[in-house]
């Protein structure tokens, strides 16, 4: 295989690469969208703004890889290696493909090549250094494509969209940073701070949020960036400080959200009275935080198993109460249908979710 077909085809495989990554860049956030609904309009917006950029990079990379091929076929063009006496380096000098078999001088009486047709070939390191340079931007868009495919949020069922109307009880507000169920009627003195599981549609919390605002508390749920909770450690301030009627604030979440909530608590217990955890446990050890705890996790739990939840007890204050809900699984603690990994239930989702709603409004009524 000569030099030059070598080239050729490292080239081919090259566009390849790009073409595969543009595909993947174009198709994640399309395939996120249009499979869950207008679930991505109501959650943070940096969600939006990562898919928007996945898909405009891999237009961007289809488009350049498509015109390259394209320009590379129309010119035609082969690589013939020559040695210009007065540079470092081997230059090459381009002729037309499609020209007929050329006649070539003889050494004698060959010109010098014309400065405009001699391009001096860039250096080994440099090329490794660009070539190194365009793989790793491709791996990084590679990843984009990724971030957007596995960030597609778990969508809320129609039960939980149900929940999100106001009416003469509970008015219900969305904001660009949250969901708030505020009672009508009364000015709540006692609220909940909220933060979902990791990629769970925040208005899939609803039906187990809905009706602690209807016995009097305001209950904020966050929509926390990218749909992690972690992204945004001092978000649940903000919230806060939105309702400044609230005289008693608890922090609480499902699953990474609980974990969330639970590291902001223990920073704030000079600013938070509790600590709801929904099938979570602390990330360390906060058994000397001023806070009252409320634990609640399903028997069946397939993600926050049984010994995970026994295992936290060393990382809680000494008081914590504990309810675990028989039969109950992971994805029963909002509505967002079943989920990877979870165990099977043995109790119907109402059931559980009433258990749920009811040691959820102990917690907030406590001590």
């Amino acid at each position: 295989m000569t030099d030059e077909a070598g080239r050729r085809r490292r080239r081919y495989a090259w566009d390849g690469a790009r073409a595969l990554v543009g595909v993947a860049l174009v198709a994640a956030p399309a395939w996120t969208v249009l499979s869950t609904g207008d679930a991505v309009r109501h959650q943070h917006v940096s969600l939006a703004v990562l898919l928007g950029a996945s898909l405009l990079a891999g237009v961007a990379l289809l488009v350049t890889t498509a015109l390259r091929l394209r320009a590379d076929r129309r010119a035609g063009r082969v690589h013939e290696l020559v040695v210009d006496p007065s540079a470092d380096d081997a230059t090459t000098r381009v002729l037309p493909e499609e020209a007929s078999a050329p006649v070539l001088p003889s050494p004698a009486d060959a010109p010098v090549p014309s400065p405009a047709l001699v391009v001096p070939s860039p250096s080994r390191a440099r090329r490794a250094l660009r070539a190194t340079g365009a793989g790793v931007g491709l791996v990084l868009l590679a990843v984009l494509a990724g971030a957007a495919a596995w960030l597609r949020p778990f969508p809320a069922t129609p039960v939980a969209l149900d929940a999100l109307a106001s009416d003469d009880t509970v008015e219900v507000v969305e904001t660009g940073g949250w969901y708030a169920f505020v009672p009508r009627g009364v000015e709540p003195t006692t609220g909940l701070v909220y933060s979902p599981g990791a990629r769970v549609d925040v208005r899939a919390t609803a039906v187990v949020l809905r009706p602690l605002a209807e016995a009097g508390h305001v209950v904020v749920a966050l929509k926390e960036p990218l749909g992690i909770a972690l992204t945004s450690p001092e978000q649940p301030a903000a919230a806060m400080a939105a309702y400044d009627g609230v005289t008693s604030w608890t922090m609480g979440g499902h699953s990474l959200g609980g974990v969330a909530a639970a590291s902001f608590a223990a920073a704030h217990d000079d600013e938070v009275a509790g600590l709801l955890l929904h099938a979570s446990y602390p990330l360390g050890d906060m058994s000397d935080a001023d806070l009252r705890v409320t634990s609640v996790s399903g028997s069946a739990d397939g993600l926050t198993t049984p010994d995970k939840i026994e295992a936290s007890r060393a990382d809680l204050p000494a008081g914590t109460t504990f309810v675990e809900v028989e039969g109950a699984v992971h994805a029963f603690f909002a509505d967002y249908g079943p989920q990877p990994g979870d165990g099977t239930p043995t109790v119907s989702r109402a059931d559980a979710q009433q258990q749920i709603v009811a040691a959820s409004l102990a917690a907030l009524t406590a001590p």
